[in-house]
């Protein structure tokens, strides 16, 4: 567990200073992250300038296609069948730079690795994501040590949500939802569906009270999809308590505390036998030490160019932004389309003419062979991409989520090739009002 305990978000203002070196390196495009949205743009970058005017930085050996850790914390995949080396998802001329970013510099167009390279660029893509914050629960990451804990948002956790679901025999199953943003708002309670399905299956529902305390005031942002998640929740007997925040895991007892948040104070101990515990989340660290921050550490960016509010040759994608949508894989997709047009636009001084309207998708998993497509736009209205209606559970929806959505993932979005499902959406809903 020491490697979770040092990818957990806590900030250090200097690494590796003894061994700075005086190596310079310059790209018209500098890319800074290695996930989806840096990849992704890599890829557009590269058939717009070419590849070697562009460089990524990222010091991960392994990129991972997070949103099918829901279904391997619930035994459906595999964690082996998530990840391919960085090497691999990187497009073919572009640099590597496998190096960590400990400093950004917009006013002098420079950015410093971990190992004191200076790097400078004319144009700045930040693609940095967001941090997990496990240490900011009492108890973890420490906690982890224990079985009946798991998590499905570290690579390191989700195994263990898996054996804790296996090993269940009777009790109390209990989930939870930060009191912070968080990558796919929707994950913390599909694996709580995932639990019923599988403990049905088992014969071991009976025995089994379900529990899922959110901090927020609704189950899901969006109505129409909370209308038929509730439905879902009263049909199959889960309790549901709202603005509940965990603040502490007594893994040794077998306890998790949540504060009520609209009771300042006051405090409620739940005994379980298996947990899942969604951390809460923050803005990168280096982003949120640099000009390039709003105040509250987020990448300030203009929520509709993509461009940032100030440096007009820095852009931002992703999680790490202050974009006010969810952040998922189906964000970055619809974003990396308007960034690109916004980016070929500014390389020929003209103005950016394409604007995000915030679209993003959560694929709600309701079992192991239903799901609940949520499309949605800033405004929390949805932006359904079918003919039908979306908020009610389909086993159509789970095979793409399964099947399709992986695949579209390494060969279109990672290429730079899919850029979310609105020209089709125009298709299918043609005649339509």
């Amino acid at each position: 567990m020491a490697a979770l305990c040092r990818n957990v978000g806590i900030c250090a203002s200097h690494l590796n200073t003894s061994s700075r070196s005086s190596a310079k390196q310059h790209y018209k495009i500098l890319v800074l992250g290695g996930g989806t949205g840096g990849i992704s743009m890599s890829a557009r970058m590269k058939r717009m300038l070419g590849a070697e005017n562009v460089a990524v930085m990222e010091p991960n050996e392994m990129h991972y296609y997070q949103p099918l850790w829901t279904l391997a914390g619930a035994g459906a995949k595999t964690i082996a069948s998530s990840g391919r080396p960085t090497s691999s998802v990187m497009p073919s001329g572009v640099k590597l730079i496998r190096s960590k970013v400990q400093e950004i510099n917009p006013d002098t167009n420079t950015v410093r690795s971990d190992d004191g390279t200076q790097i400078s660029y004319e144009y700045l893509i930040v693609a940095l994501g967001l941090q997990l914050h496990f240490e900011k629960i009492k108890g973890l990451p420490e906690g982890f040590e224990h079985p009946k804990i798991g998590s499905n948002y570290s690579v390191e956790t989700v195994d263990k949500t898996w054996t804790a679901l296996q090993n269940f025999k009777e009790g109390n199953a209990v989930f939870s939802f930060p009191n912070t943003p968080i990558k796919c708002a929707g994950a913390p309670q599909k694996i709580m569906y995932l639990t019923d399905a599988f403990l049905r299956k088992t014969g071991k529902r009976e025995k089994a009270n379900i529990i899922y305390n959110t901090s927020l005031p609704v189950l899901f942002g969006v109505k129409k999809y909370a209308d038929s998640l509730w439905k879902i929740v009263k049909q199959r007997d889960l309790k549901v308590n709202l603005r509940q925040n965990l603040i502490e895991v007594r893994a040794d007892k077998q306890e998790a505390v949540f504060e009520n948040l609209d009771k300042p104070g006051e405090t409620t101990v739940f005994k379980y036998e298996m947990l899942h515990v969604t951390p809460p989340m923050g803005p990168n660290c280096v982003i949120k030490n640099s000009p390039l921050a709003d105040n509250s550490g987020w990448l300030d960016v203009d929520k509709g160019s993509l461009q940032h509010k100030r440096y007009p040759n820095v852009f931002g994608i992703g999680d790490c932004t202050n974009l006010p949508t969810s952040k998922t894989a189906a964000a970055v997709a619809a974003q990396s389309a308007v960034l690109n047009r916004t980016i070929k636009k500014i390389l020929k001084n003209e103005k950016p003419d394409k604007t995000y309207d915030g679209y993003t998708s959560c694929p709600l998993v309701t079992s192991y062979n239903t799901v609940v497509l949520a499309e949605f736009d800033y405004d929390g209205q949805p932006l359904e991409t079918f003919p039908i209606d979306q908020g009610k559970e389909r086993r159509l929806m789970y095979h793409m989520k399964a099947d399709l959505m992986p695949q579209l993932y390494w060969h279109g979005l990672l290429k730079g090739l899919w850029g979310g499902p609105e020209p089709y959406r125009k298709l299918m809903h043609l005649g339509m009002k």
